[in-house]
Formats: structure tokens, C-alpha cells, sequence
């Protein structure tokens, strides 16, 4: 019992290591993005830096997206989470971009139904509405009767659960398909719609064009691209060598750290509304990570 306890200890400190680096990512965004460095390019930047590091070690994982169509969804998904969190995290209150970020069973039971043919359980069902309080809560401002996104940071991290809760499912779907082919994908998609995004925003007059190449930002760019990509590494070591409950469950301290970071630091504001509506989704996905459910609902959450 002890050794298979000590065997557990290294995988779920890895998993709070890939925690960390998100949860507390939002600080060098901004930092960066003080200095002129949006965090759309700050995202290309990293995730350029991460599939060259995987193509140097694995030079054919591009090849099997001729056969593997469902790759080129996953890179879609992969770098819209990327694309929704970096900027959301920038320009919101963090605690309440984190929060709706989480909203994962809500969406899984939306999507499990149509793509992996897992029709909704009542449980599903129960945690979908609690989720679903749990938003209206956090949304309601008070001067409005229904619960709406306030503003862009808003709908930035609704998207980018979505697209979270779509890349899990689709990494099921893909489970067969060698690692280093997904691995390939999320880090190509978060480089490739982080930079279509940018330059769409460029072009409509919302992001500002990177700035020149400069050692401040530069350094803190390589930092943190460095960082995602051990917590990344840190991600696929815990996630090989537990239960997918047990991975969703670590990777909810993500909530923790950002919270902590972002309120001693000034950018959240935990208004009861937030503590009541956080309780309620972070009830749900606790609820949906828990080990004894239905079989066939199973759906990881920590796959950043």
C-alpha cells in the first residue's frame, strides 16, 4: 500500500506543476502584454517554440494528419482553448474567467452526445443544471433580469471551455492515434489559430501588431513558452500513470492557483456572487470527476 501511495505522489505533483503554469499565467501575459506584446502573439510564440521542440524529437508526427482527419478538428479545438484562455486571462477578472472556463460538464454533455454517441444520464443531467446555476450566478450583475457575458473577456472564456471540453472529447475519439500525432496537433493548433487570430484582429483593428523584437519581452516570451512546455510535459507524464478521475480532479487546483494569485495580486474581485456560482461549477466538476459514476461518462478534464 505505501509503495503504490509513493508510486501516486510524482504523477499527481506533475499534474499540479501543469496547474500551476495555467493558473498562474495570466501574470506574464500581462506583463507582456504591458509591453506591447499582445496574447495572441504571445501564444504563437510559445506554442511555435513547443512543436519545434517535438519536431526535433519527433521529425514524422506531421505525417499521419493525411490519415487521421479528425486531427486537423483537434488542432482547431486545441488552439481555440488557447486562443480563448491567453486573451480572456489578459483583459478579464481572472477568477471569473477561470470559473467560466471550468464549465466542463455542461458542455460535455452537450457534445458527448452527438460525437461519442453517450446519450445524457440523469446524473448528467443534474450536473449540467448545476453547472448551469452556477454561470447564471456568476453572470448576474443585478441591473439585468437574464444573466449575459458582460464583455469580451466573457464570451473569450466561454469559447475557450467550449473548445477545451470539444478537445477532450476528440482526444477519446484519437485515443489510437500515436501520442506524438495529438501532441502535434494542440501545439500546432495553438500556433496556428492564435496567429489567424491575430491577424485577423490586426486587420479589424482590435490587436496591435507585434511589436519590434525586444530583450525584456523576448526573454519573458521564452520563459514562459519554456514553462507551458514543461508543464505540458508534466501533463502527459501524471495523465499516463493515473485514472482520467483522478487527473480531472487534480487539474481543478488550477482554479486554486489562479484565484490565489490573482486576488493577492489585484486582478479579481471575489464578489459573493462569484463565491456562490464558483461553488456550484466547481460542485459540478468535482461531481463529474468523481470515480463512482455511470460507466460510458467518463470524459477528462485535464487536457490543456
Amino acid at each position: 500500500m505505501a509503495s503504490r501511495t509513493a508510486g501516486r505522489v510524482w504523477p499527481v505533483l506533475a499534474l499540479m506543476l501543469n496547474a500551476l503554469v495555467w493558473g498562474v499565467s495570466w501574470w506574464p501575459f500581462r506583463q507582456l502584454q504591458s509591453q506591447g506584446l499582445h496574447p495572441l502573439w504571445s501564444t504563437a510564440l510559445i506554442y511555435v517554440l513547443s512543436l519545434a521542440c517535438l519536431l526535433a524529437l519527433r521529425p514524422h508526427a506531421l505525417r499521419f494528419f493525411a490519415s487521421q482527419p479528425l486531427l486537423w478538428l483537434l488542432l482547431a479545438a486545441a488552439g481555440l482553448t488557447n486562443v480563448g484562455f491567453n486573451w480572456a486571462v489578459t483583459v478579464g477578472d481572472v477568477v471569473r474567467v477561470v470559473l467560466l472556463f471550468y464549465l466542463m460538464p455542461a458542455w460535455t454533455v452537450l457534445l458527448a452526445w452527438p460525437l461519442l454517441g453517450e446519450k445524457p444520464t440523469a446524473g448528467a443531467l443534474a450536473r449540467l443544471a448545476l453547472a448551469l446555476a452556477g454561470v447564471f450566478t456568476v453572470l448576474q450583475t443585478g441591473d439585468r433580469g437574464w444573466p449575459w457575458p458582460e464583455d469580451a473577456a466573457d464570451w473569450l472564456a466561454l469559447m475557450g471551455g467550449f473548445s477545451f471540453s470539444l478537445t477532450n472529447i476528440l482526444l477519446r475519439k484519437l485515443q489510437h492515434a500515436p501520442a506524438e500525432a495529438r501532441i502535434a496537433a494542440m501545439f500546432g493548433g495553438g500556433a496556428l489559430m492564435a496567429l489567424a487570430a491575430g491577424l485577423l484582429g490586426v486587420a479589424q483593428g482590435v490587436v496591435n501588431a507585434p511589436p519590434p523584437p525586444a530583450m525584456g519581452w523576448a526573454g519573458l516570451a521564452l520563459g514562459l513558452g519554456l514553462a507551458f512546455l514543461c508543464g505540458n510535459v508534466a501533463l502527459q507524464y501524471g495523465a499516463a500513470r493515473l485514472s482520467a478521475n483522478t487527473t480531472a480532479l487534480v487539474m481543478l487546483s488550477e482554479v486554486i492557483f489562479a484565484s490565489a494569485s490573482s486576488v493577492a495580486l489585484g486582478a479579481a474581485e471575489l464578489a459573493p456572487r462569484t463565491w456562490v456560482g464558483g461553488a456550484l461549477i466547481l460542485a459540478a466538476a468535482l461531481w463529474s470527476a468523481w470515480p463512482r459514476q455511470e460507466p460510458g461518462e467518463r470524459v477528462a478534464l485535464g487536457a490543456e
